[in-house]
């Protein structure tokens, strides 16, 4: 069985490595064995599994995926942190199949991993924690489900709909190759340093792949939200090469032009972007 990481033994690893936790990586460890228990258990993960985690830090979540039986892929960027992982695994899961990889997630590429990963887990920094996840779902085809904790303004922005004031760019490119949802809440007293915001899990299962073009729709996307209170006529003026080209590209996708992209799916992104490939004048 896993000895997991409390208050006292992170604290203890801090202190052996002179580690001193930085906003600019997002560093926030979680010291709590029972909140990493219930990550593991809402993940799904069992032996054998090919699990891709980013972000491990000192090891907390990384010793209970380990003690699942998966076979972990672990990417940390500090050079320090990732040094000590493989020794605190070897000490509280001398069973365990892990790799370590001195990497940024944002650079991360399919043949740096020993096996294609099935599951991503991840307490993910707050700064970059969506562009490693699209990073991600764009890079590892075999990543077919997800659970990461994001600070809770991020969570509700990747799981919200059509309509929904919070829908951006997050939802649609994440809708593009799944379903996001957002399934548990995660206290601050679990982190040390304690966080100034709060803390939510996101599970994400991948849909089917889709046949657009991708970077066309992701541009469409981009472009409408870079403006949202503007209709979409007006608001993909400089995308199309004017707003007459713009609502002529969007009535032949069937929308109305005085729509806002908030209201849109991302399916319907993707008819804007194929009716614009269609069109020789736009």
């Amino acid at each position: 069985m896993a000895q997991l990481l409390g208050p006292a033994e992170i604290r203890g690893l801090a202190a052996e490595l002179d580690v001193r936790p930085t906003k600019k990586l997002g560093q926030n460890f979680v010291h709590d064995p029972n909140t990493v228990r219930r990550i593991v258990e809402l993940s799904g993960v069992g032996p054998g599994d090919a699990v891709l985690e980013v972000g491990p830090g000192l090891g907390s979540l990384t010793l209970g995926l380990l003690a699942t039986g998966a076979q972990v892929s672990a990417v940390e960027i500090d050079p320090v942190l990732a040094a000590r992982l493989p020794a605190t695994a070897r000490e509280r899961v001398p069973e365990g199949a892990l790799t370590v990889l001195e990497r940024d997630a944002l650079k991360l590429r399919a043949g740096e991993l020993p096996a294609p990963p099935s599951t991503l887990v991840a307490n993910l920094p707050y700064n970059v924690a969506v562009p490693v996840v699209l990073n991600l779902l764009a890079e590892l085809p075999s990543l077919s489900r997800a659970l990461v904790m994001v600070q809770t303004e991020v969570a509700d922005r990747m799981a919200a709909g059509p309509g929904s004031r919070i829908y951006g760019v997050p939802s649609v490119k994440l809708a593009w190759y799944g379903k996001a949802r957002k399934v548990a809440a995660v206290p601050r007293a679990v982190f040390w340093p304690v966080p100034n915001v709060d803390s939510a899990l996101v599970s994400f299962e991948r849909g089917a792949e889709r046949s657009g073009d991708r970077e066309a729709v992701f541009a469409v996307v981009d472009a409408a939200f870079a403006q949202r209170r503007k209709t979409l006529r007006a608001a993909l003026a400089s995308w199309a090469g004017s707003a007459e080209q713009a609502g002529a590209v969007l009535q032949a996708a069937g929308i109305e032009p005085r729509t806002r992209g908030e209201q849109l799916t991302v399916e319907e992104f993707a008819r804007i972007a194929e009716r614009a490939h269609l069109r020789p004048s736009v």
